[in-house]
């Protein structure tokens, strides 16, 4: 995968991505890059065209699917960013995600009847 174009966001989010994926030792060849065709609303334009984007982490198997806009260069940036927040354990969908666990856990352990 390449680096999609800078000309979608500003130099502050462009930075905070390059910066990510060094800091998390990212390889950009480990990363399998598809466009599908998108769905729901936005008429044919979104029905037709492939502007959606699906990225698979090899290493780990994730898999985040991105269709928001109708731009391909602005769904394959917003889905790299979503995958490396989800590469990164410290950020804060990683920590909420850990939290809720952690209530779940809880709950289920009162649940239980007393043996």
């Amino acid at each position: 995968m390449n680096l999609p174009p800078q000309s979608q966001l500003t130099d502050k989010k462009y930075n905070e991505i390059l910066r990510l994926i060094g800091q998390l030792g990212v390889d950009l060849d480990d990363i399998e890059e598809k466009f599908i065709h998108g769905g729901g609303r936005g008429g044919q334009k979104l029905n037709k065209a492939t502007n959606a984007v699906q990225l698979r982490h090899l290493p780990t198997g994730i898999i985040i699917k991105y269709q928001k806009h109708r731009e391909r260069a602005m769904n394959r940036i917003l889905a790299l960013r979503e995958l490396l927040d989800k590469l990164n354990p410290d950020s804060r969908k990683a920590k909420a995600i850990e939290k809720i666990r952690k209530q779940k856990k809880r709950r289920q352990r009162r649940m239980r009847p007393p043996e």
